[in-house]
């Protein structure tokens, strides 16, 4: 690739990342990198329909064998269709409790996969803003190399600014495309929350 081209593809590039960003923006969406729309809190409502749990939410963790089963059944690797039999067993085990149980148990589930959820938004956000932080470098960078073409720099010195310059557009689109398969992940975590409620809520019966 020669330097012009280079600052050519760079600054298609850039501008391309800017576009995004600005139409991110319209969205209000911040330094969300995703092109999924950026959504910070869960609706418990849209997801519950038992029992408040309010009063749950404070004491699901004193209870060893819930919070066994919490992170069991929210566990990705432990699959739905086990997920759902261990919340039968949980659910017979529980005789004439089983109302109150499963409330907690729906509590515990809600709480780590939401917080899970919580900490991968706010990594995202991280990653949004780290993003446009190499994006405003590489403007730079392209910067010093036209300033230094138009003045007819050494080769050598030339050579540097170029090397660094698409060393770093590597480095740019190489996190650009790995954040795709994170952005699927909040996704992923409220399916699993929705698969696991709708178990709960047809063993509470």
């Amino acid at each position: 690739m020669t330097r012009a081209t280079s600052l050519a593809a760079l600054t298609i590039f850039l501008f391309g990342f800017g576009a995004a960003a600005a139409q991110q923006g319209a969205r209000e969406q911040g330094d969300w990198p995703c092109r999924q729309v950026k959504v910070v809190d869960l609706s418990l409502a849209a997801i519950w329909s038992g029992p408040p749990i309010d009063d749950a939410l404070k004491v699901w963790r004193e209870d060893s064998v819930l919070v066994d089963l919490v992170t069991r059944i929210s566990a990705r690797r432990t699959p739905i269709e086990a997920a759902t039999k261990l919340i039968e067993q949980f659910a017979r085990d529980a005789g004439a409790q089983r109302k109150e149980r499963l409330t907690l148990l729906f509590a515990g589930v809600y709480d780590k996969l939401d917080g899970e959820r919580r900490e991968v938004v706010a990594g995202l956000d991280r990653y949004g803003r780290a993003q446009k932080d190499i994006a405003e470098r590489l403007r730079g960078e392209t910067q010093k190399l036209r300033d230094a073409q138009d003045a007819h720099a050494e080769a050598e010195k030339l050579k540097e600014l170029s090397d660094a310059l698409q060393w770093d557009m590597r480095l740019f689109d190489e996190r650009r495309k790995a954040v795709a398969f994170v952005c699927e992940t909040p996704a992923l975590i409220e399916q699993r929350l929705g698969a696991l409620t709708q178990a709960i809520l047809a063993a509470i019966g």
